[in-house]
């Protein structure tokens, strides 16, 4: 327990930061996570759509330093990206 009025002030501080970070892990979780799903079921348009969403998430949490930018930019390319190939597997299938 804090003795003082500032460590009292402190462990508040710390409750209050700890709850908004696990509330921002979790959005990104399931942001993320429903992305995924999404892919893995091949539905490309309604994970197209969805992406912008992830987006903005991801450009929230580095904007307030939840995680930091290169991170954001790293994450966003990489959900990019899947969906690029699942679009051009999809679409060379399509051809043959």
């Amino acid at each position: 327990m804090p003795n003082t009025k500032s460590a009292k002030k402190a462990l508040r501080q710390n409750i209050r930061r700890r709850e908004r970070n696990l509330e921002r892990k979790k959005k990104m979780k399931t942001v993320i996570k429903a992305y995924k799903k999404l892919l893995a079921e091949n539905k490309k348009e309604e994970a197209s759509k969805k992406l912008p969403e992830v987006y903005k998430t991801l450009d929230k949490l580095a904007k307030v330093k939840y995680i930091k930018k290169g991170k954001a930019k790293r994450l966003k390319s990489r959900l990019a990206k899947k969906l690029n190939t699942l679009q051009l597997n999809t679409s060379q299938g399509e051809k043959q």
